[in-house]
């Protein structure tokens, strides 16, 4: 009697594979200590803009406690857009009330931190998906078919990396009136027909001269079958590690055209930094004096856009095995 042969699921094989390759590429990148910092400091992000909608409870549980009075005259202050008519001047320095103080306008400062980062996050996210979307089927199809549909794209890149985005997004606002999501569409076909192509076409080239391409070719699979099954999955991990990048500049383009005005968003944190500029409180004796005006906003930019770049450095070693350790 013939012994059955027990077949282990597709599935499961493929998630033990996954799971080894993870744990491998998890210790690598433990080795780098400010990728594990970026990291960090994008979880943090993440769940400081959540708590947003908690924040009148926190706020009322921690430290309006001896104020229930007073919070109740509040209702229904708004944080972004309300006023506190209890505090005697604006804006006032940290307080228990205010834990890093309020504006000119009498708002809570650390309510416009929470409220702006989930917007943070968003446009920079979207903008980056779009980038990495457009560049990775560019730079596949360039690489792919070559010749005409190669010096296009690749001369379109290169008219494309003449222009500054900043010089001219800020062209472009006087045009069309700019919010987060148009903001994010616009940055994300300026980056995805840029560099990103030309160094996404060069990585697809290493994959298009492959045997398993030509194989696919002589066993009659077509031309869109093996850019979407073989040449796009061999460069989606570079195109993740550009997304990365791709956030950190959108984030600081978003930062420059809201300090100049140049963006219609409720709120941002380069919007509170462009408030404290308009009212005077960025120059001179005061830039010192009243800190908690550009400081937690300033440091919010700095740190967001520095834990994207940082985790994308540390995922380039993944990615680029020419980077690996030996």
């Amino acid at each position: 009697m013939k012994e059955e042969v027990i077949r282990e699921p597709l599935w499961k094989i493929r998630l033990r594979l996954w799971m080894r390759s993870f744990k491998q590429n998890w210790e690598l990148f433990r080795e780098k200590k400010l990728a594990l910092f970026g990291l960090g400091v994008i979880i943090f992000f993440a769940i400081f803009g959540a708590l947003y909608p908690m924040y009148p409870v926190l706020m009322k549980n921690i430290f309006w406690k001896d104020q229930e009075d007073m919070f109740s005259a509040m209702k229904p202050y708004d944080p972004i857009i309300g006023y506190d008519p209890f505090i005697p001047g604006h804006p006032s320095p940290p307080s228990p009330r205010h834990p890093l103080g309020t504006d000119p306008l009498g708002r809570d400062i650390l309510s416009q931190l929470m409220y702006s980062t989930p917007r943070e996050f968003t446009l920079g996210i979207t903008a980056a998906l779009i980038t990495v979307v457009i560049g990775t089927m560019i730079g596949a199809s360039s690489a792919y078919f070559g010749g005409v549909v190669d010096t296009f794209f690749m001369r379109l890149a290169d008219i494309v990396m003449l222009f500054p985005t900043l010089a001219l997004l800020m062209v472009l606002s006087a045009f069309i009136e700019l919010d987060l999501l148009k903001l994010a569409l616009i940055l994300g076909f300026i980056s995805g027909f840029g560099s990103i192509t030309i160094v996404l076409k060069a990585q697809a080239l290493t994959v298009k001269v492959r045997p398993f391409i030509e194989a696919a070719k002589s066993a009659g699979g077509s031309d869109m079958y093996i850019i979407f099954k073989h040449i796009i999955p061999n460069i989606l991990p570079l195109s993740f590690l550009y997304m990365m990048f791709g956030v950190t500049s959108a984030i600081f383009s978003e930062a420059v055209l809201s300090f100049f005005g140049l963006v219609n968003v409720r709120m941002s944190w380069g919007i509170m930094i462009h408030t404290a500029e308009s009212q005077g409180y960025l120059g001179g004796e005061f830039i010192g004096k009243f800190w908690w005006l550009w400081l937690p906003a300033g440091a919010s930019i700095t740190l967001l856009c520095s834990a994207f770049y940082f985790l994308g450095r540390g995922l380039e070693e993944i990615v680029n095995p020419r980077l690996r350790k030996r």
